[in-house]
């Protein structure tokens, strides 16, 4: 019988982005308190979009994320043209689709690199690793090589890897040239087997706590983050529209950011649900190459949301050549924005307002957005559900399963463990409000 009487704070957890905390009671052995909350305080974003024209949306609605702001962006842009019934042209969705690939190879690529290998390999950061080690030294050396190249993707399609400037509402305000693309072949083709050597480190790797979660996903068949239907672990098809209707909001009242569950269902989104429910859509070049780690997909290890990234990486570098080669720079301006509700030459018609919704999968998870627009072409209200969000509430159930099967263990290795945990779940605080002081009681 477990006689474990525990109260233990950690001041801060590294390798995360953003700020949260833990609040962990053990009495007789039992979990008696396990509060996991966004600290990172409101910051209104819904609000401060009120009465602002569409244009000037998205760009304001990147803000919420400076490390995955393209991913809101398209979101944004794809809600405001739902809304309109804008169609945007092929050209115009080949670039987004060039620029979220860029984000993934970005944003994988610093989860993957920086915050969890470390774990690997016993050392407090990447930049801790031995030179001498050539394994070690290899790995660290790809990490800024892999980021580079999704870098210069986001900035050669977008005008910068964060907060891109080019994407707007009907297009795109500059569009590269077919040889800037072109020229980025063969840094991906450089890249694609240090990606392959990344995916090899995360088959391998041991770390495993099964989570008993429903798993959705936005799934189509290029797998192309951007759009399709959603998709869930027992089978459950969901249109888009409906998504945002099933999310059941829970109020945490130890954390600013509110909680979700799917129905009454706890659920998951992010790669580890992408690739359990729509691998067979992974580009053919990338299922041959990662035929071995994709073998052990559907999983319920949390874990292999590590493994799961690292394969998306390698699909967003094949796709990414496939579709530069496709790419023809034909000359293309964005196109006009007309109100469902406009009179004579677009111009408005009062008192009818209309709804867009844009879901995408962000590298952390379904993202959705709702705008309400109004007949002069403002947002009347917004609504913004983020993947961590979604996600906050099973991050506290592992936490508190793994404390209950390990609770004999020291403090030290309760907390390391506790780190490894969330980070497997690659959550993002600022997304969310908008890692982590665990405070042991």
């Amino acid at each position: 019988m477990h006689t474990t009487n525990l109260d233990l704070s950690l001041t801060e957890i590294t390798k995360i982005e953003g700020t949260a905390t833990l609040d962990l009671k053990i009495r007789e052995g039992t979990v008696t308190e396990c509060n996991f909350g966004i600290t990172e305080m409101k910051r209104f974003f819904t609000t401060a979009i009120s009465g602002k024209p569409i244009l000037a949306v998205p760009q304001l609605v990147a803000r919420i994320c400076g490390t995955c702001s393209n991913a809101h962006l398209l979101c944004s842009i794809k809600s405001i043209e739902n809304g309109l019934g804008l169609i945007p042209s092929p050209q115009t969705m080949l670039l987004r689709k060039l620029l979220n690939f860029g984000l993934i190879i970005r944003d994988h690529g610093l989860h993957l690199y920086v915050f969890v290998l470390p774990d690997l390999f016993n050392r407090d950061s990447i930049l801790a690793f031995d030179e001498n080690n050539p394994v070690e030294h290899e790995l660290l050396h790809d990490c800024f090589n892999v980021k580079e190249v999704g870098n210069k993707l986001g900035i050669i399609t977008g005008g910068r890897s964060v907060h891109a400037p080019f994407a707007t509402l009907g297009g795109f305000i500059k569009i590269p040239t077919k040889e800037e693309l072109q020229a980025l072949i063969p840094e991906l083709k450089t890249i694609r087997p240090r990606v392959l050597h990344l995916i090899d480190v995360f088959w391998k790797c041991q770390f495993k706590q099964d989570i008993n979660v429903k798993f959705l996903a936005l799934t189509d068949k290029n797998y192309s983050f951007l759009d399709g239907v959603v998709k869930t672990s027992d089978g459950e098809t969901v249109s888009q529209e409906q998504f945002g209707e099933r999310l059941k909001r829970r109020i945490i009242p130890y954390s600013q950011a509110t909680g979700y569950f799917f129905g009454e269902a706890l659920h998951m989104v992010g790669a580890l649900a992408r690739i359990n429910l729509n691998q067979e859509s992974l580009h053919p070049k990338t299922k041959q190459a990662a035929e071995k780690a994709l073998a052990v997909f559907p999983s319920q290890n949390i874990y292999h949301n590590n493994l799961a990234q690292a394969i998306e990486m390698l699909h967003a570098v094949d796709s990414s050549i496939d579709l530069i080669n496709e790419y023809q720079a034909e000359p293309e301006k964005p196109q006009a924005l007309r109100h469902p509700g406009g009179g004579q030459n677009g111009l408005p018609r009062g008192g009818e307002n209309t709804t867009g919704i844009g879901l995408i999968e962000a590298p952390r998870g379904t993202l959705f957005h709702k705008m309400e627009i109004t007949s002069d072409g403002k947002i009347k209200q917004g609504k913004i559900i983020v993947p961590t969000g979604q996600n906050q509430i099973g991050i506290e159930h592992a936490i508190r399963e793994y404390v209950t099967n390990n609770i004999d263990q020291p403090k030290e290795i309760l907390s390391h463990e506790i780190e490894k945990l969330i980070r497997a779940y690659d959550p993002c605080m600022s997304c969310a409000t908008h890692f982590l002081k665990v405070r042991w009681k």
